[in-house]
């Protein structure tokens, strides 16, 4: 048994906090920076008063030790690889030049060199670049932002622990940069980045650093004998060391598994474990190896990813228990509060009876900090505070918001065949071939265009009430009219209305569907500059009215050119937004899914003969250990067919995926039956192409010519080459032509030229094709 002086022990902590500021200051700085209206040190000032303004919050709350080096201009991967010197050689001459604008042309690229290959963080809706590294990287000490933003912590009086991603996922999450050998694999360069690693924690404990973090979340996913061997083998090396800090080995996410007596017995001094969700399953695993005898666990039971509030008597249960199984117990969020909104306060608009159900990132560090209290204390001592939680939990357990027995009935009601295409793909595709007559390699584009800041300010100006619905909508039609009239005289074959209704691909419809809520100021990151504010799915699904008709029927009534219909698919719907905890993903799946199906049947009852329903979450939703994928992916890939499967075989069903590894997940790709797909694959240098090509996958595809994520333009030469390269992979018949993603971030000017040379690429590649 663990003494009262443990528990009298500990204290409350978190991971990461959310970057952006109460009302975006970073963004608006940078983005100023972009533009040249914002100067270096404005920007660095900006960013030094929110790393200031983060602490003070904390610390006011309680919590006992703050984070340093979790905040970052655009991605703390992208810093890691600025601190290890991983640099790729196109870019060296640009941090050379400025450190600052080379960190971004890395992260965004420039006109004449392209920027890092950018994907998802695990399993999150958080974008991170990837590190291109070589048998020939020279990995260099860079310790200056993580040594400057603790030294700035200590200053104001904060005990602080800098947080680093740890040396064995930063490898795991590289690739081979481009040009290398088939077969590199980057943890062989472990034991050259190690001593590197090392100079860093020197210089740290040097600065005053008496713990540091090394996040390890690639371990809680299925690892070979060699990767585990790996990670062994540096905190060994790491454990050793004389001249470093305290070391406390993270991970999230998930359970830790078959890494979890790795990093036990190794020499450092403390874990952190996520205790959450399927990470529950760390309390037991834990048990099984002994527990931590003599270390110090830090223990996320306050859920970090997701936006409920915590149930305190089950979570002073669980550290209870892990009181038994470690020196000392800390009380933390599962993981970065990077993942939540900021603050609750703020939402004026959502009902206080189910606002109190309800937890940002200050009110997690606040239930954390409540935690650590009674845990170090004892109930009694947060006796008030958890009757008011017991409360609130009962209030939404007994709300009807959540129940609606005629959604239930009719989800209940599905049967096999609802979720299957009344023709064979091959059938299909004749039909659709002769009702809608494309050229060969046909050009589209993802969906949405340029939102201007007419755009915005029209819409502010709506909910502010300067302006009516009518002179709103007046403008969104002649956006429509600006948009089709591009497309046509473009040259573009399937058109889109370029969505100028539309404030976000998921947010636009939670707005319109029962049992969402929708937040005011719930800004959570996305990558870089670009935030999102998740709905809250709280309740059970349905849809009182149509939701896209309208503008799509008007957008076809400009043009003899087909309008694809443009939906977001139901796994996306739950992805992206704070989806409830209360019952199973699937079940919820198919309530938005028979929601989403409505809106396809009048889409095409209109005239609609394409339809595009986009599923860019179906990779990043994959649970992170392959036991749980089949049943993920049979519900994920189930809800896409009950959303699509109602229509006529002569109508075309597009779906839409990016920025993601999509090689583990072709067949799942594959029983969407989807008749056309479009991928990202300008970055990843058309890897999409070839992997389906691998898989056999026997439909038509759009690999993508344009990476939007960048404010450079590709040469129509550019954007041919990597057609050319599709080809090799995609049949001309079935290959598509297309952007990555949607251009909704992006400016007209680079749209404009970026299109036409896309178009431009197309009608080369097919004279070529013409004159083989």
């Amino acid at each position: 048994m663990t003494s009262k002086s443990a528990a009298a022990a500990a204290q409350a902590t978190v991971y990461g906090y959310p970057r952006q500021g109460p009302d975006r200051e970073l963004k608006k700085a940078i983005e100023g920076y972009w533009k040249g209206r914002v100067t270096a040190d404005a920007l660095r000032e900006t960013a030094a008063e929110l790393r200031r303004s983060n602490w003070r919050q904390l610390a006011g709350a309680g919590v006992h030790e703050v984070p340093t080096g979790d905040f970052s201009y655009y991605d703390h991967v992208l810093d890691t690889s600025v601190m290890v010197g991983a640099v790729p050689d196109r870019h060296r001459e640009a941090v050379a030049s400025d450190a600052l604008d080379g960190y971004f042309a890395m992260a965004r690229g420039t006109q004449d060199v392209a920027p890092l290959e950018m994907t998802k963080w695990f399993d999150t809706n958080y974008h991170y670049l990837v590190p291109e590294l070589g048998p020939d990287t020279v990995f260099t000490a860079d310790s200056a932002k993580q040594v400057t933003e603790l030294t700035e912590a200590l200053a104001l009086g904060h005990t602080a622990r800098p947080v680093l991603v740890g040396p064995v996922t930063y490898l795991l999450l590289a690739k081979p940069a481009p040009g290398v050998a088939a077969g590199f694999e980057p943890l062989t360069l472990l034991d050259r980045l190690l001593p590197v690693y090392a100079e860093v924690l020197a210089d740290l404990r040097a600065a005053g650093a008496r713990w540091v973090q090394l996040d390890e979340p690639a371990l809680v996913q299925d690892r070979t004998p060699a990767e585990l061997n790996a990670a062994a083998r540096a905190y060994r090396g790491l454990g050793v060391l004389t001249d470093r800090p305290q070391l406390l080995v993270a991970s999230y996410f998930d359970r830790l598994g078959e890494a979890l007596p790795v990093l036990a017995k190794a020499p450092v001094e403390g874990l952190a474990l996520d205790f959450t969700g399927a990470a529950a399953a760390n309390l037991e695993d834990l048990a099984a190896v002994g527990g931590l005898p003599g270390k110090r666990l830090v223990a996320g039971v306050v859920n970090g990813r997701n936006i409920w509030i915590n149930d305190y008597e089950k979570s002073l249960a669980t550290l209870a228990t892990l009181l038994g199984l470690a020196g000392r117990v800390d009380v933390a969020a599962s993981c970065s509060l990077l993942h939540v909104p900021l603050d609750t306060a703020p939402e004026k608009d959502i009902d206080p009876e189910i606002l109190r159900w309800l937890a940002f990132a200050r009110q997690k560090t606040d239930e954390v900090v409540t935690l650590a209290k009674g845990l170090a204390l004892g109930t009694e001592a947060v006796a008030a505070e958890i009757a008011a939680n017991r409360a609130a939990l009962a209030s939404r357990a007994g709300s009807p918001l959540t129940r609606d027995p005629a959604v239930r009935a009719r989800t209940a009601a599905v049967t096999e065949a609802d979720g299957r295409r009344s023709q064979p793909y091959a059938e299909r595709a004749a039909a659709q071939r002769a009702h809608l007559g494309l050229p060969l390699l046909p050009t589209t584009t993802i969906g949405s265009f340029p939102q201007t800041g007419e755009l915005r300010t029209a819409r502010a100006d709506l909910r502010a009430g300067r302006i009516g619905t009518a002179g709103y909508e007046e403008r969104i039609r002649a956006e429509i009219g600006e948009v089709i009239a591009f497309q046509e005289k473009t040259g573009i074959d399937v058109l889109v209305h370029g969505e100028p209704e539309r404030n976000d691909m998921v947010q636009y419809f939670a707005e319109q569907l029962t049992g969402y809520l929708a937040t005011q100021h719930g800004w959570v990151q996305s990558y870089g500059t670009r935030y999102v504010r998740p709905p809250v799915l709280a309740g059970d699904i349905s849809r009182p009215a149509p939701m896209t008709v309208r503008w799509t029927f008007y957008a076809q009534s400009l043009t003899d050119r087909p309008v694809k219909g443009m939906l977001t698919g139901p796994v996306t719907m739950l992805a992206w937004s704070f989806v409830r905890d209360d019952q199973p993903l699937g079940d919820t799946a198919r309530q938005v899914a028979l929601a989403l199906r409505d809106e396809v049947n009048d889409l095409e009852a209109g005239g609609t003969s394409i339809i595009q329903v986009d599923e860019p979450a179906l990779r990043e939703t994959l649970p992170l250990r392959a036991a749980g994928r089949a049943d993920y992916l049979a519900w994920a890939t189930e809800s896409f067919r009950l959303t699509t499967s109602g229509v006529r075989p002569d109508t075309q069903i597009h779906t839409h995926m990016c920025y993601a590894e999509f090689g583990d997940i072709v067949q799942a790709i594959d029983d969407l039956d989807a008749d056309v797909i479009s991928l990202e694959a300008a970055r990843s240098h058309m890897q999409v192409a070839h992997e389906l090509a691998a898989h056999g996958y026997p439909r038509e595809a759009g690999p993508g010519v344009y990476d939007i994520h960048s404010p450079r333009v590709p040469s129509a030469e550019e954007a041919a080459q990597l057609l050319r390269t599709g080809l090799k992979a995609i049949p001309a018949e079935r290959l598509w032509v297309n952007p990555d993603c949607g251009l909704k971030t992006r400016a007209w000017p680079e749209t404009r030229a970026s299109l036409e040379n896309l178009v431009a690429a197309a009608r080369t590649v097919r004279g070529e094709l013409a004159s083989s």
